[in-house]
């Protein structure tokens, strides 16, 4: 070897070490930084994006977080990484010449110049595996199956020089393998670094959402939109909207896109049916729209994620969506089986309520739910889950939500749940109320008022004198705090007293309301709620001449929220079990 060349081999192991080399323990960010060396020293395909950036121009190594942290969004430029779990990291950016600062998803890859032919490759191989994937229940059977072909057709050997990752120069090769009749084929050899980002790339591409299942994979993503060619925007948990580092630049490219992920949802879009409206296996719902003659901008898909454990009450609270004392209120309306509406525009937080408040209703009730997208998640375990169904056929007209909650009066539930009153079945709901049944629903308004004139008016056309039969409407809204970023808040929380036939108007009580420019709540109607001191006090068996003591019993409920929160007690279900236990004992 020249001298040149062992020069330069030095050289380059002398940068690698200074890269890996621990930071100072009096440099602020030292314990960061160090988390960021020994994550990138497990995770090559991170040693190698990190080896990629321009650190000049982002003005430093990234920080580094182990999940994500809202706090590391609060700095004017964002320049950081933070863990999702399962090799997968995310960069957030800021981008000084756009509005939205970008999430670039960091996974193991292989290189788009050596993904094809792969792809082409393994595909061959899993000819063999047909009967044994067709006879697979779930997902996990398939996914077994598939890592077992790899593994049956992958030779693993040495390691990839450098710290791997896509980009890279790849050492794929082929070997031979001899079969059982005596033949031989082809089969792949490669590092073990290769072989690990080789079976993520296949479940991926076979079972996932390919590029975008790792916008699946973080739970702190709650929408993922396409709008046409260009960049997939997402919304984040803690940093609002992002714009991806994923993108369709070729309406070719889209078009075929959105037809695989049509066909692998079992929904597939042509231009004689452009729209698909689906769910996907982990309970995410899905919405497609094939083709630039209805769409100018091209296909387009907006995917609104699922979440295995729905907020609860209390982390609503954390957020500052609403205060411990208001979640006191609303928890004892639930509990007493009023009806109740969360109103709002979309993407307001309607249904994270709703569900949040399931936890308060009587544990040994009967619950059903009503949805046209399933995702209200109800932890009692006599729940009744009904969904709409389209048309099958030109002679079928499908089951309709109003059909369903026509049967659900059958049903002797104890509360129904509606994920969305848009028409008709407003009126069979405000009869189930009128029959005795609870009911709760999100609805599209903006203000009591907006709610009564859509309620009252076609196609849903409920009498007036009906409408007090709905106790407590919810009003959300996505918001925009005092420090300029964006939110969710209840807005107010109204309880309908009645109407007045002979002036044509109704009255309402605000009971609490959201100060925008301090970002707290104001409990306007303090000590004065007509239907706790009417309606549950009672029912709670309070003196008559003593109704007022149903706040004392409503601030130590607040008072519970609040100590819950302060030990991090927030999971949806444990606070469902906690609570049907404390009713058991009488606690509260």
């Amino acid at each position: 070897m020249s001298e040149a060349a062992t020069g330069l081999r030095r050289s380059k192991r002398k940068r690698r070490e200074r890269e890996q080399e621990p930071p100072p323990q009096d440099d602020p960010k030292a314990e960061m930084r160090r988390a960021l060396h020994e994550a990138a020293a497990a995770a090559p395909h991170l040693a190698y994006y990190l080896r990629s950036l321009d650190l000049e121009a982002l003005g430093g190594e990234p920080d580094f977080y182990e999940k994500a942290d809202r706090k590391a969004g609060d700095v004017p430029f964002k320049n950081f990484i933070y863990a999702v779990g399962k090799g997968l990291f995310v960069h957030i950016i800021s981008d000084p010449e756009d509005a939205r600062d970008t999430y670039a998803s960091i996974e193991p890859s292989l290189g788009e110049s050596d993904l094809g032919w792969i792809s082409a490759r393994i595909d061959t191989y899993l000819l063999d595996y047909v009967d044994e994937l067709e006879g697979c229940e779930d997902e996990d059977q398939k996914a077994d199956v598939l890592l077992h072909a790899v593994d049956d057709h992958v030779k693993v050997h040495g390691h990839r020089r450098g710290s791997g990752g896509g980009g890279s120069k790849s050492f794929l090769s082929f070997g031979r393998k001899k079969k059982s009749d005596g033949g031989e084929h082809e089969e792949l050899v490669v590092t073990p670094e290769e072989l690990s980002a080789l079976k993520y790339i296949v479940l991926r591409e076979k079972i996932g959402l390919g590029p975008l299942q790792p916008l699946i994979q973080d739970p702190n993503i709650e929408d993922i939109s396409c709008s046409g060619i260009g960049a997939v925007f997402i919304e984040h948990k803690q940093f609002g909207g992002l714009k991806s580092n994923i993108r369709f630049d070729e309406t070719e490219q889209l078009d075929d896109f959105v037809l695989r992920l049509s066909e692998k949802i079992k929904k597939p879009v042509t231009y004689k049916n452009p729209i698909s409206d689906a769910t996907l296996p982990d309970g995410s719902r899905i919405n497609i729209v094939y083709g630039n003659d209805v769409s100018t901008r091209g296909s387009n898909f907006t995917i609104r994620k699922f979440t295995a454990v729905p907020l609860s009450i209390l982390d609503i609270i954390a957020s500052g969506g609403i205060s411990s004392e208001m979640a006191a209120y609303l928890s004892m309306i639930i509990g007493e089986g009023l009806n109740l509406f969360v109103s709002g525009e979309t993407a307001s937080g309607k249904t994270t309520l709703l569900n949040a408040l399931t936890a308060f209703y009587v544990p040994s009730g009967k619950i059903v739910t009503i949805e046209d997208t399933p995702e209200l998640q109800v932890p009692h375990a006599n729940w009744t889950r009904e969904v709409v169904r389209g048309s099958m056929s030109a002679a079928d007209s499908g089951v309709t939500m109003f059909s369903l909650l026509r049967a659900a009066l059958r049903q002797r539930p104890n509360a129904i749940l509606v994920g969305e009153i848009r028409g008709e079945e407003g009126a069979i709901a405000f009869q189930a109320m009128q029959t005795g049944h609870a009911v709760a629903a999100t609805f599209h308004a903006s203000s009591v008022e907006k709610l009564i004139q859509r309620l009252t008016g076609a196609p849903i056309s409920v009498p007036k004198a009906y409408i007090d039969n709905l106790n407590v409407v919810c009003i959300a809204s996505a918001v925009r705090l005092p420090n300029g970023r964006p939110g969710r808040r209840i807005l107010s929380i109204n309880e309908l007293i009645g109407y007045d036939s002979a002036a044509d108007a109704f009255s309402f009580i605000e009971v609490y309301r959201w100060v925008p420019h301090n970002d707290t709540f104001e409990a306007t109607g303090h000590m004065n709620s007509y239907l706790l001191e009417n309606r549950v006090a009672p029912a709670r068996g309070i003196d008559p001449q003593n109704k007022r003591a149903i706040y004392d019993e409503m601030m130590k409920r607040a008072r519970l929220f609040e100590r819950l929160l302060e030990a991090g007690r927030t999971n949806f279900f444990d606070l469902y079990k906690a609570f049907a236990q404390a009713q058991r004992q009488g606690i509260i």
